[in-house]
């Protein structure tokens, strides 16, 4: 009987994938709850390497052993106690990995979706079985990369540290911590200090960006109501052609004022196809409850949503974003929610400029993040 190779999600931080490197390439580890699916791995399975934070697969393993349990000290962040040995097959560098979206016309996790960005569900926790289908596509991708590497740059931002992440009834959570230096007031998106004077500016800029792209990009755009009378670097929001005046109102009349008030929207036609949420102030709560409440109001709501926030805002909006309240949403808002970081989105306005009329909304992906803490 021929063997029948199973694919499992292996997923690493760049800190864990760093000192997967540093013990030898030798063994791959899991958290002590995911034992009873390790020990489903057979000698001659491969593992699928997914680095979280960039998005992209890294390497691939050959199981060498049956599952073992043990507690020895292989890595900082946990024991990863439920342990196979493996062989690696593929092993690159940040650089070098291979961009999920790069196969999103070929992987099944793509389609089919009740939100265009749900699909980082499927990157939550692993190990987790994958179709075999699946699983052949992103082994070839990942023999081909290893033997005809491309380089591609790599926020080092992304590289960091995630928050860390705790077990509750409803799944994996993060608490965040109050910031010091911030009081009530600040916390509820007051704008005080010193930044008082920069922070609404950097916050019409970045409306200004993306309602300009979608505009040129041949989409419908709208503002928020209260915003349309804005303007930046002298160009008000109204002069651009495909700004709309009304919405489609296709909700009930609580859902139609929460959209309204969204910072910017992306339509063609009555269909709204990108929402965004710009946080530029201490505070990223305003956006954030306003998506909760949409999603609250509309579980089956299938408009990508996206927080666009300062860079280093990006660790933070990833804590808030993960609470019990909005984890406990249905579905959660980390999965349907993506996060853009300022920078990202200038650079990526200024690379595609003279290619905007050929781009479709879908491209905005690629330049967010997930905002899905991962149960390894």
């Amino acid at each position: 009987m021929a063997f029948a190779r199973t694919y499992w999600l292996d997923l690493f931080s760049y800190s864990t994938w760093v000192q997967f490197q540093e013990a030898s390439c030798e063994i791959s580890g899991f958290r002590e709850r995911r034992w009873k699916m390790v020990q489903k791995m057979r000698p001659g399975d491969y593992l699928l390497c997914y680095l979280t934070g960039v998005s992209r697969w890294i390497g691939l393993l050959e199981v060498v052993s049956e599952p073992f349990f043990d507690r020895n000290p292989l890595w900082i962040e946990d024991d990863f106690p439920a342990r196979v040995k493996v062989k690696p097959l593929v092993s690159l560098t940040p650089e070098t990995a291979v961009p999920v979206f790069e196969l999103r016309e070929k992987l099944s996790v793509f389609k089919n979706l009740n939100n265009p960005n749900a699909w980082t569900g499927y990157f939550r926790g692993s190990p987790a079985k994958w179709k075999i289908a699946d699983g052949e596509t992103v082994a070839e991708a990942l023999l081909a990369a290893n033997a005809n590497p491309v380089t591609r740059p790599v926020d080092e931002k992304k590289l960091g540290r995630m928050p860390p992440v705790l077990k509750a009834k409803t799944g994996v959570v993060t608490v965040p911590e109050d910031e010091n230096g911030t009081d009530d007031n600040t916390r509820v998106g007051a704008k005080v200090g010193a930044n008082t004077q920069r922070e609404p500016t950097v916050h019409t800029e970045i409306q200004w960006l993306l309602l300009k792209l979608g505009n040129e990009m041949g989409l419908d755009v709208w503002v928020a109501r209260n915003d349309r009378n804005r303007e930046y670097d002298g160009h008000r929001f109204d002069i651009l052609s495909r700004l709309r005046k009304e919405l489609p109102h296709q909700f009930d009349d609580a859902t139609n004022r929460t959209i309204e008030l969204i910072d910017v929207l992306w339509l063609q036609g009555n269909a709204i196809v990108a929402a965004f949420e710009i946080e530029s102030t201490t505070s990223i709560y305003s956006g954030l409850l306003r998506m909760s409440d949409l999603v609250t109001m509309q579980p089956n709501l299938k408009i990508p949503l996206y927080l666009v926030a300062p860079d280093e805002r990006r660790n933070k909006v990833i804590e808030e974003i993960n609470r019990p309240t909005f984890s406990r949403l249905k579905p959660p808002l980390s999965e349907i929610c993506r996060f853009i970081p300022f920078s990202g989105l200038r650079e990526k306005i200024a690379q595609v400029e003279s290619l905007l009329h050929y781009l479709k909304p879908d491209f905005i992906q690629e330049v967010s993040e997930s905002c899905a803490v991962d149960d390894t």
